[in-house]
């Protein structure tokens, strides 16, 4: 499987909750047929960044699935599409730093 991280800054959120994953991830899953799926979350430099992990057989192809979910759906009444970064790597559950953003 190939990593897809959304990067979120809680300081760019209109509703900041913790829920955000937690949503983001089965909503997500549903929405790509489950072709995307959780791989857990962790907070980044600080505690304003979270990165959300997603695996997918193809990165490259299913990121803009990732897109049009959170350009089309609001999570916990926030526009994702305002704020979140996307990266994508071919290795498995890999780094931020390894990724490249695609969005």
């Amino acid at each position: 499987m190939q990593t897809i991280i959304i990067k979120l800054d809680s300081r760019k959120l209109e509703n900041p909750v913790t829920d955000i994953p937690y949503e983001l991830s089965e909503n997500l899953e549903s929405y790509s047929g489950h072709k995307i799926t959780d791989n857990g979350y962790d907070y980044l430099s600080d505690f304003h960044e979270m990165g959300i992990w997603f695996s997918a057989g193809n990165a490259e192809e299913s990121y803009s699935t990732v897109i049009d979910y959170i350009k089309s759906n609001h999570v916990c009444g926030n526009d994702l599409s305002l704020s979140a970064e996307i990266f994508i790597s071919e290795n498995e559950c890999d780094d931020l730093e390894n990724c490249r953003k695609v969005y």
